[in-house]
């Protein structure tokens, strides 16, 4: 049986041939096959192009045609024939000649009557091996040809496909799912942030409700690294250009660096990152072996001049939180302080319910020149983070490319309630950046002893991790993270002044209560706090105020009935998590 890869680049083919069919000017690209199904890219430049009314039609198509796609024949050709055979298309040929520049073989493959420039992996027999239900084409936009602004914009044809109609129905209504929980649209309808459009795409503008719901997170990573000797730090937000030319990032991030000019010329950037400020507080003075580790820790923003078209509610901004820290130690410590920052990720996510893996992300051995540091180097660092994933018995798997520039790291994938995994939490091993920076300790011997760095954020920035969290819980918070702990609703007039009493307490205890007057009936107060996703609500009328009790209803549990004012307030603290 063929791979799922393979039948979805199998289905990009036959989207091309039933674009070419109903469009015979069209000039097909390239179709792979992606996470969750394939495309193609076409220009359409010379007629008229599909609209999202066409994608039924298309569709329907590829389900006709998919009987005659019995099998395949495979040629190899040389870089004068496939020329001929794709003279009127112009993106076929910049293929063709990169591929013969890089003494590539060229290969043609045909099914059902259709050829195409391909290097292979394809359903064997389509006709058999696809479920002609398992596949739904569902989108047209537009994109850049390889990516590029500068080149022709083309158009993208998206489709879904998987092994089965049951896997595509239930990938589906998993995505309906998403919709509910998007956190664009329910942190608009909690009132966590927002945006505008003179401050500007990306810079997300938090409210008081969602500042609470940030700090509160903050504080449960701040509580969990404290037990592990962290020691807060503070950095400011931008630096003279030649810290970055020291550590490397001045070449490597040059267009993503927010450049400022002072009015003597001066040259400096706003920070994209903490770690080279760092590396300064520690090289302030000389460290003895027996100060190590030194455990620095600072959650504090840092800014990266994205492209306006990657921008998106909170996952991709231009001003990112990190709850960032650094630990500089010597090379026969790390295996510990992995381990005390990989408990710190495991508690931080396992309070919220996300089942998690680990992604060993490594270099691209054959691009080393993205890399900074040597080749023994990396291969030093990935060897101990393989190691470090073995004897933590880790569901891990190896990913090449995925690495920073500076160190290979571990990262953590959190699959959340609905199916989705996202990337989070990352540790990062770096022997590069003390290199740079000649960052040493004192041996036992009295000489300099080169020592190494670990990079970690436990939510990566609050910012993305807000936006995994919300739709993870679909809003609903638990009682320490939620804005508003309770609201408190009295039951007419009469019953105000035990209520707001009742808000008072809770608030010298600590607690985020509202009160909601009796202004509107009772049962649309009832809902609106039910709408607005609040743990706990009180509702107080005769038998409350005379017996100085609580009516207790909880969003997750029901009606849990009545409470003496002193019971509820230590069920809401046996909630809090630090």
């Amino acid at each position: 049986m063929s791979t799922l890869e393979h039948i979805r680049h199998t289905l990009a083919h036959m989207l091309a041939q039933a674009v070419l069919e109903k469009y015979p000017h069209a000039k097909p690209t390239i179709g792979p096959a992606i996470a969750d199904g394939f495309y193609y890219d076409f220009d359409f430049s010379g007629g008229d192009a599909p609209g999202d009314a066409d994608i039924a039609d298309l569709q329907k198509a590829m389900r006709k045609n998919l009987k005659k796609w019995t099998q395949w024949e495979r040629a190899v050709v040389s870089p004068e024939e496939a020329r001929k055979m794709f003279s009127d298309n112009p993106f076929k040929i910049e293929l063709i000649d990169e591929l013969e520049k890089e003494s590539t073989e060229i290969t043609l493959y045909t099914a059902g009557g259709f050829t195409d420039l391909c290097r292979g992996g394809h359903a064997e027999n389509p006709a058999e091996e696809i479920d002609p239900q398992s596949f739904k084409l569902h989108a047209i936009a537009g994109a850049y040809w390889r990516g590029d602004e500068a080149n022709p914009m083309l158009q993208r044809i998206y489709g879904y496909a998987f092994e089965s109609a049951e896997a595509l129905d239930a990938h589906l209504a998993m995505l309906e799912e998403a919709k509910k929980r998007d956190h664009r649209k329910l942190g608009k309808e909690l009132d966590l942030f927002t945006f505008s459009e003179l401050v500007g795409p990306g810079l997300p503008l938090w409210t008081p409700r969602g500042t609470v719901m940030r700090r509160e997170l903050d504080a449960f990573v701040q509580a969990l690294r404290s037990k592990y000797g962290y020691e807060p730090v503070t950095i400011p937000h931008f630096t003279k250009r030649g810290l970055y030319e020291v550590s490397g990032h001045w070449e490597k991030f040059a267009d993503e660096l927010f450049r400022v000019k002072t009015r003597e010329g001066k040259e400096y950037a706003v920070k994209p990152m903490n770690c080279p400020h760092h590396t300064q507080i520690f090289a302030r003075r000389p460290h003895s072996y027996r100060e190590m580790p030194k455990r620095y820790s600072e959650t504090t923003m840092v800014y990266r001049d994205e492209q306006s078209g990657e921008l998106g509610g909170l996952t991709r901004v231009l001003s990112i939180t990190q709850d960032d820290s650094h630990v500089f130690c010597r090379e026969n410590q790390i295996k510990e302080e992995f381990f005390g920052i990989w408990d710190v990720i495991d508690s931080f996510y396992g309070a919220f319910g996300f089942q998690i893996r680990v992604r060993l992300s490594f270099h691209e051995p054959s691009e080393q020149e993205k890399y900074l540091g040597t080749k023994e180097v990396w291969e030093k660092a990935e060897t101990a983070l393989r190691e470090i994933a073995q004897e933590r018995n880790a569901d891990y798997f190896e990913a090449q490319g995925e690495a920073a520039m500076y160190g290979p790291k571990l990262d953590f994938m959190a699959l959340d309630a609905i199916g989705r995994e996202h990337q989070v939490a990352t540790i990062q091993l770096d022997l590069t950046l003390p290199e740079r920076f000649d960052l040493t300790c004192i041996s036992e011997e009295g000489t300099k002893e080169r020592i190494v760095m670990i990079h970690c954020a436990i939510m990566g920035s609050i910012e993305r991790f807000s936006a995994v969290l919300i739709e993870h819980l679909a809003g609903n918070f638990p009682s320490w993270l939620a804005p508003e702990q309770v609201r408190v609703i009295p039951v007419a007039d009469v019953h105000g002044a035990y209520a707001e009493e009742i808000v008072r307490t809770l608030k010298d205890a600590g607690i985020r209560a509202v009160f909601d007057p009796a202004d509107e009936s009772l049962g649309k107060r009832i809902r609106g706090a039910k709408i607005a996703k609040v743990p706990y609500v009180l509702v107080l009328g005769d038998q409350e105020v005379s017996e100085r009790s609580l009516m207790v209803e909880s969003r997750d549990d029901g009606k849990i009935g009545a409470l003496t004012v002193d019971a509820f307030i230590e069920k809401i603290r046996s909630e809090r998590v630090y």
